[in-house]
């Protein structure tokens, strides 16, 4: 009952007017336009520059936040503008070039390398904004800014096609920028006013620093902006980009068996195009699609009953995609992902029979994404993907062969519809539609999304969200399930908090096209955050949080689990940074670990206490590391979270690092399998011992060509100890089932290999190289340990892949301008 008042008095605290806060005027920045623009060559030499007006005066906002910059390291930037595109150029004064970092990495990173950055926020909305940043070594990283609860989400996969070169001398270094209309999306009209912020890093002070002041205790990084004036009279062009591309592949497993050859081979080719149907709007369409060269997952031994989340690593399914990412019900793995029948085939086998052939992908035929934004704020996004009908390939033991579908033809659709509103706030219409052609089931699931503050400053904030998600078809009736999520809180200040409702209902279910582990919950979440940006004797800054997280399942309800974590971070003067951590979760009714609807598994009361560190980033040498201790109050049951980092720039070129993780749980309990006459779950008392090694190298050539090198290998052994049955009541007893005799030990090996290389042989256009090895050993053979798996794993048979892939940008534009000249010579 006391929630409905805690409500209302939080509408009115929101709905009240706030103190006023005190507001820097607002900086401003007059571009000039040019008749001849500057040669970008990183010198800043060309007469273009002369006069125009200079943006100075950065602010730190990191490790002092608001300590204006030394005249001995200022910035000096100015900003340029003619009918094709816009200029920056720069000059960052050191008071030696020694003092100016420049490693050289792959395109879209930044290493410890210092570098200048502009960001522009072309519809002056305070909420959306794409960044240009380059490097003092020249390496380009460009960005997508994006509204979230905590601020603004960088994506740095958004890419766009833009020149760029630096310089350094002896007075520290320089740089100039072009940027093309076409990589920009903007308003018609005779008069631009654009939201502006540039941005320094200094490694050598490992310093942060603004243009326009950017307040760490303010929500949001976008609205701390600036503003560019004085363009005028520009038009917006037509962009128009596509991008052929041709790739052949050869892989060879040694089968060493009849029939089946050791080493095949396959030629692709398909096109990606970038249309601008307007000013505002993009047209992006991927035909045929290559995503073979994407990293490996890190794919683990789940013990869980939850689905496993893995990061989607394809370039389409990750650029310019923030506006779908509304209300967390797109997971673009999905689309592509494994057949809806993958695992019922196993389950239609006749006697005799054995799955020759069942593949774990369905194949993408093409798809398209229309995003942008009117001048009115209101952003639309329309996503279509079609993916080809999948078969498993059954034998019988005379070899006669019959195929299964597993997957028929999919449509996946998206349709957002997004409205910025005053003071940096928004309203979102979403929804997802799932549409298989055959005898599955469809899914549709929307819905509306909110995200409000008080003012500009973003004191306080209310967001939340409410969905709906329907199957039907297949013959069956439509299951109905609801979701919704408010939170409310203070979002800047030193002292933040944010309290938070979530209720899913048991029949809510939007995994056709997102990933909800599971439904049926009404939770409860209380966050405190007490930040100080002041620097103290040791230390810069430091912060105080603490978590209350109250759950209970929501039909037929019952308590759940009550956790409470306390934390501390420092960033103490050197550069380091160091935190604690400590939490406690009570004894919980856990309803998902039995397996078995309806039943419930008693799981211990368990407390854990950690530190974390790592030294300066900037250093030739960084290190760093994690340790947690578990402690279960059940059966003398702990566990260590080990995690160890480093990372060593032997130059500017050549760098190596690992990363080592190791979490042993000894005692620990979990569900083991099912018996198969009671039907009854049957838990095991196990050791769990899990190592994950990952060793990386990178040799970047220059700043359009380098090589990575990626090697992982993880291994996770399960031990069973003891064997228990499930009580009604939740809690472990003997088994004492004379029948049930299982070997539930694992020994999981998951070794990948991916070996990169990557050329830019012209702006948008690349040429790969991609090396991958691998192989997985899934056993019950749990013994021996990490060495004797490792060298285990070197000698069982992997599986190599090389490809080869042309990218190549041609650009409308360029055409044309290349088709005037030579008409003009004729």
């Amino acid at each position: 009952m006391w929630i409905f008042p805690l409500r209302f008095r939080f509408a009115l605290l929101f709905l009240l007017p706030c103190w006023a806060l005190a507001q820097a005027p607002v900086k401003t920045l007059v571009a000039v336009k040019t008749t001849t623009p500057p040669k970008i060559d990183g010198l800043l030499d060309d007469p273009a520059w002369k006069n125009a007006p200079i943006a100075t005066d950065f602010i730190e906002n990191s490790p002092v936040a608001g300590k204006h910059e030394t005249g001995e390291n200022r910035t000096e930037v100015k900003i340029l503008y003619d009918d094709d595109a816009i200029y920056i150029g720069a000059r960052m004064y050191e008071t030696s070039a020694k003092k100016v970092a420049h490693e050289l990495v792959n395109r879209d990173n930044v290493g410890t390398s210092d570098f200048i950055g502009v960001v522009l926020d072309t519809y002056h909305d305070g909420i959306n904004a794409v960044g240009f940043y380059v490097t003092a070594a020249g390496v380009q990283f460009d960005a997508k800014y994006a509204p979230n609860p905590n601020g603004n989400t960088e994506d740095p996969t958004w890419n766009a096609v833009w020149l760029s070169k630096a310089h350094i001398d002896e007075h520290g270094w320089t740089a100039e920028i072009k940027i093309p209309y076409s990589a920009l999306r903007f308003a018609k009209k005779d008069v631009q006013l654009w939201g502006l912020q540039l941005v320094r890093r200094r490694q050598y002070e490992q310093k942060e620093l603004f243009w326009s002041e950017v307040d760490p205790k303010k929500n949001g990084f976008v609205n701390q902006e600036g503003e560019l004036h004085g363009i005028q009279n520009i038009t917006p062009p037509v962009r128009l980009g596509f991008y052929p591309y041709f790739s052949t592949y050869v892989n060879h497993y040694p089968y060493n068996t009849p029939g089946l050859k050791n080493t095949s081979a396959q030629f692709d080719g398909g096109m990606d195009v970038k249309y601008g149907i307007s000013e505002s709007f993009t047209l992006d369409l991927t035909l045929v699609p290559d995503f073979g060269q994407v990293q490996s997952d890190n794919t683990i031994l789940n013990l869980t009953p939850f689905e496993v989340k893995y990061v989607d690593n394809r370039p389409f399914f990750t650029e310019g995609t923030e506006l779908f990412n509304k209300g967390n019900i797109f997971y673009s793995r999905r689309v592509g992902g494994q057949p809806i029948n993958y695992n019922a085939v196993y389950n239609e086998l006749k006697p005799g029979e054995q799955v020759i052939s069942n593949p774990t992908e369905t194949k993408l035929l093409n798809a398209f994404k229309i995003t942008g934004r009117t001048a009115g704020g209101l952003g639309i996004g329309i996503f279509n993907g079609i993916t080809d009908p999948t078969n498993a390939v059954i034998q019988d033991s005379l070899g006669h062969k019959r195929q299964v579908q597993t997957s028929p033809y999919v449509n996946y659709n998206i349709l957002v519809l997004d409205q910025n509103l005053a003071n940096n706030s928004s309203i979102t219409l979403i929804n997802t539609n799932v549409d298989r052609f055959g005898k599955d089931y469809s899914a549709d699931v929307g819905g509306v999304v909110f995200n409000l503050y008080n003012n500009k400053a973003n004191t306080y904030t209310l967001r939340g969200f409410g969905l709906m998600s329907n199957l039907y078809g297949a013959g069956t009736k439509t299951s109905t399930g609801y979701s919704y999520e408010w939170a409310g809180g203070k979002s800047s200040g030193n002292f933040t908090w944010l309290l938070t409702e979530d209720h899913v209902d048991d029949k809510y279910n939007p995994n056709d096209m997102g990933i909800l582990s599971n439904n049926n919950y009404f939770d409860h979440n209380l966050n405190l955050v007490y930040a100080d940006y002041n620097p103290k004797k040791w230390f810069t800054q430091w912060d105080v949080f603490g978590n209350v997280y109250y759950s209970r399942r929501y039909y037929p309800s019952a308590f759940q689990r009550l956790n409470q974590i306390l934390g501390f971070d420092f960033k103490l003067k050197n550069f380091s940074y160091i935190g604690l951590n400590f939490s406690h979760n009570g004894e919980a009714n856990d309803f998902y670990e039995p397996r078995v609807a309806g039943r419930v598994f008693k799981s211990p009361e368990n407390n854990n206490a950690g530190i974390y560190y790592n030294n300066n980033p900037a250093a030739r040498f960084t290190w760093g590391g994690d340790y947690f201790y578990r402690k279960f109050y059940s059966n003398g049951g702990y566990g260590h979270d080990v995690v160890l980092f480093y990372n060593l720039r032997i130059n500017d070129h050549f760098s190596f690092g690992q990363n080592i993780s190791y979490t042993p749980r000894i005692n620990n309990t979990g569900y083991a399998t099912t018996d198969s006459v009671s039907n009854n779950p049957v838990f095991a008392l196990r050791n769990v011992q899990t190592i994950e090694n990952i060793f990386n190298i990178k040799y970047t050539f220059n700043d359009i060509m380098g090589l990575t090198f990626r090697l992982r290998h993880y291994w996770s052994k399960l031990n069973v100890l003891r064997y228990y049955d499930l009580d009604q009541s939740g809690t472990l007893d003997p088994l004492t089932s004379s029948h049930f005799n299982a070997d539930n030990n694992i020994n999981y090996n998951d070794w990948n290999i991916d070996m990169l290389y990557v050329w830019e042989i012209s702006p948008g256009s690349e040429l790969s190289i991609d090396w991958k090895n691998s192989s997985l050993i899934d056993n019950d053979e749990a013994r021996g340990n990490y060495y004797n798996n490792f060298e285990n794993t070197l000698h069982v048979p992997k599986n190599n892949n090389i490809s080869l892939k042309i990218l190549y940008y041609i650009d409308y534009q360029s055409l044309r301008k290349h088709k005037k000249n030579t008409v003009s010579h004729l």
